[in-house]
């Protein structure tokens, strides 16, 4: 198909943009034999849409490209730049269109998750009558961000990042297109800096185009009228990569959820990776601190009492140093935690005990264990028959401390890991100690 013209000044990433769905890189999962947006586009019908997938995946360019299947005319919209006043102008074109010539509009929301309820209630009526067909574009979860009524109304589809395989059939296209590309500059380009390109781009092929054109620049003749992209000239034209990372969004949850994941199965290489992974994308190093601590009372808890006072302390460090010196602070946390003997018991009897006071309310304490600052609360009995523990020589007394219909119920059961080990053999003593003596005293 020949291309359409684009300002030759236009970025290289813009000029590549595909302008026919065969053109189009990536995402087999949806455009392959027999997948859904193959089926739509033979049968030229398009519900409204959710395309959500990290930047550079081809959002934009795939909503293009399926309105031109359907003929239907494309509305841009961007969430950033635009407002309800431009929905109402673009539902009025819609309108007069239809009621022309029959042509249905399809509208295209940039960054929709932008868009705030009042905005996607401005034209949820109109894509629940058909006036309007939707194609949003977001980076962040849907559910996260768009309202309930116009999530049902659509379809979501996910894209996922580029392959090294798509990125470099991309690099090849650009370097072979004479017309858009970058064919009449006689280059051509190392496997290792090709390899370094798609590494670096994540797979994100704007971020490839781009740094592949400032490469091209860089590159230097051989003599002979051809030049070669060098890994040199890779390294030179990518300077630091920015990770990808939606604050607050799945991202987010993903990254903590790993190093949380990897942190209880005694990984501290995997702990270590996914934290410099949210440092180096931009995450708050204290809501990393606060994560590390209630770690340590939910993972590692009693095995070794110490985590919980590193892990405190390592947000100290950095509350004192900063960044990026109060970030060892956290990683020495991370890798401590990481080699930690591990214990959930005190979570477990944590969640047991709060789920025995929902199921039963407000039992009264029992009366020995009671507090009595006054003498009618003496004469009442609060506080009689209470064992003082210091007067015993193992400092045991055999008393019970829950309420009565609560009388012989553990809830803490310590692990033999760590210094729980010490705990439970403790416990294991105290109790038999306790045990014998209540026989005695039946006797």
């Amino acid at each position: 198909m020949t291309r359409q013209p684009t300002q030759a000044k236009a970025p290289l990433a813009e000029r590549m943009r595909p302008q026919a769905i065969d053109e189009f890189v990536g995402q087999r999962h949806l455009l392959g034999e027999g997948k859904l947006l193959q089926r739509l586009i033979s049968e030229r019908y398009l519900p409204s849409l959710l395309l959500w997938g990290p930047p550079g995946s081809g959002k934009t360019t795939l909503a293009r490209l399926l309105a031109r299947t359907t003929g239907a005319e494309f509305a841009f919209f961007s969430a950033v730049l635009s407002g309800v006043k431009e929905i109402r102008e673009i539902v009025a074109q819609a309108e007069r269109r239809k009621k022309d010539s029959g042509q249905g509009t399809i509208l295209f929301v940039d960054e929709i998750h932008r868009f705030n309820k009042s905005q996607q209630d401005a034209f949820l009526p109109h894509v629940e009558s058909g006036l309007l067909t939707l194609i949003g574009a977001t980076t962040e979860n849907p559910s996260f961000h768009v309202i309930a009524p116009l999530l049902s109304r659509c379809r979501v589809l996910v894209l996922e990042p580029l392959s090294a395989v798509d990125l470099l059939t991309i690099i090849e296209r650009a370097l072979a297109d004479r017309e858009q590309g970058l064919g009449d500059w006689q280059l051509s380009i190392d496997p290792e800096a090709g390899k370094h390109l798609c590494r670096i781009a994540d797979g994100d092929a704007r971020s490839l185009l781009n740094s592949l054109e400032i490469a091209a620049n860089l590159a230097e003749e051989n003599g002979q009228g051809k030049r070669t992209i060098t890994l040199a000239a890779v390294e030179e034209a990518i300077q630091r990569k920015s990770l990808r990372y939606d604050d607050g969004g799945e991202e987010h949850y993903n990254l903590i959820s790993a190093l949380h994941k990897s942190l209880r199965d005694s990984d501290p290489d995997g702990s270590l990776y996914w934290l410099c992974r949210m440092l180096a994308a931009g995450e708050d190093p204290l809501y990393i601190a606060r994560r590390l601590i209630r770690f340590a009372s939910e993972d590692v808890g009693n095995a070794d009492p110490q985590a919980l006072a590193l892990a405190i302390n390592s947000r100290d460090a950095y509350h004192v140093l900063g960044s990026p010196e109060g970030e060892l602070a956290l990683a020495q946390t991370v890798i401590y935690l990481a080699s930690a003997p591990k214990s959930n018991a005190a979570y477990a009897a944590y969640n047991l005990v709060m789920k025995e006071i929902r199921r039963t309310g407000s039992l009264p304490v029992p009366l020995h264990i009671r507090n009595a600052p006054t003498s009618l609360m003496k004469e009442l009995g609060y506080g009689k028959g209470y064992q003082y523990a210091h007067d015993d020589p193992h400092a045991l007394v055999a008393q019970d401390h829950l309420p009565e219909a609560l009388a012989g119920s553990t809830y803490y059961s310590p692990t033999n890991r760590g210094y729980e080990a010490v705990i439970k053999d403790r416990l294991d003593k105290w109790r038999q100690i306790l045990s014998s003596r209540r026989k005695k005293d039946h006797v």
